[in-house]
């Protein structure tokens, strides 16, 4: 996937997130957010770079707010680097996409 994905469903979510081959990361935000939007593009950045080695979500957290309180979600936007459906390392804040793909290397080697 060359693209963020967005998934708003439970079910979905923890399908792509258990049982995908490949790391997902997960950016949790809202409409409202503005760092948030300053995020998107940087993840389509970082989708684009590392196709076919990680996969990444959106979870707008005013449409599933489960999954925002199910994962603690105290600050948006939230990124969140899941293997094998685990929880491997958390970022919040809005960054770059140079300082994605560092957080994403400092956390899991692609």
């Amino acid at each position: 996937m060359g693209e963020p994905v967005a998934v708003d469903d439970p079910d979905a979510f923890e399908a792509l997130t258990g049982q995908s081959a490949l790391p997902v990361l997960v950016d949790f935000w809202a409409p409202w957010c503005g760092p948030c939007k300053m995020v998107t593009p940087e993840l389509v950045k970082v989708a684009s770079q590392l196709a076919g080695k990680l996969v990444i979500a959106k979870v707008n957290t005013e449409e599933s707010p489960r999954l925002a309180q199910r994962f603690a979600i105290s600050a948006i936007p939230t990124l969140v680097l899941f293997k094998a459906g685990k929880e491997i390392a958390r970022q919040a804040g809005a960054m770059p996409a140079p300082a994605i793909l560092q957080f994403i290397g400092q956390s899991h080697s692609l």
